[in-house]
């Protein structure tokens, strides 16, 4: 929520009907809660960064020992306190930032982007092998992939944070693809969330055949490198 969204609030309050007499009191309620969405909101950015800047060690390592970088792209976002609290209100729980914090898995997360299949699951052992991370989930739709074809490595982190005067733990959705996959990724969920998109059973088996194809490319430039390297 920025600062230009507090004042509209704000003045909107200005503006209720006469019948809410303690409007000071109503402000102050609100910037309570704005406040603690604000500090919840640093604790998963933060959060982001511990991951993001491990996730750059990595690949520099990687580029110092191998002479080559895993990672293509790492892109990361955060939920808005809108989205949070619409959320919230969907699954009928009380809308405190102690409530998202309790049962929300989803505010803060990146999509890590590969060059092939083998660095995907080193990076997942990696970041599971890190003592003061915590996996809390894990989902591989790269071995399993769903019905629609889709295909990325899901794992849910728990990251601590070192705060001036405390340290908290906040968990961070990590999804690990390659650039096959994540270019079908993106032009489904572009196709499927357009408004006026119609998707019948005909294209979604389209859509699928085209992620098996995807799929058999990503196996077969995996396997060149190997022969290049000479690895296998």
């Amino acid at each position: 929520m920025s600062v230009t969204e507090i004042d509209f609030y704000m003045e909107a309050i200005d503006n209720l009907p006469a019948i809410v007499d303690d409007k000071e009191t109503v402000k102050e309620k609100f910037a309570h809660v704005f406040n603690d969405f604000l500090q919840l909101s640093h604790l998963y950015d933060s959060a982001i960064e511990v991951v993001r800047t491990y996730l750059n060690i990595l690949d520099n390592e990687f580029s110092v020992k191998f002479q080559r970088n895993p990672i293509h792209n790492i892109e990361s976002r955060l939920k808005s306190p809108q989205s949070i609290i619409g959320k919230l209100q969907k699954k009928g729980l009380p809308l405190t930032p102690d409530s998202a914090q309790k049962n929300l898995l989803d505010i803060a997360g990146i999509r890590v982007t590969c060059y092939y299949i083998s660095d995907i699951y080193a990076l997942v052992e990696m970041l599971g092998r890190r003592d003061d991370f915590t996996v809390i989930k894990r989902k591989d739709y790269i071995k399993n992939p769903k019905p629609s074809g889709y295909r990325s490595y899901h794992m849910i982190v728990n990251v601590p944070v070192y705060l001036s005067t405390q340290k908290l733990y906040a968990p961070v959705e990590i999804q690990i693809r390659t650039i096959a996959m994540d270019f079908w990724a993106s032009l489904e969920h572009q196709l499927k969330y357009k408004p006026s998109a119609v998707i019948t059973p005909e294209i979604s088996e389209q859509l699928r055949e085209c992620a098996e194809r995807i799929a058999e490319t990503d196996i077969q430039m995996q396997s060149i490198y190997m022969q290049i390297n000479d690895l296998e």
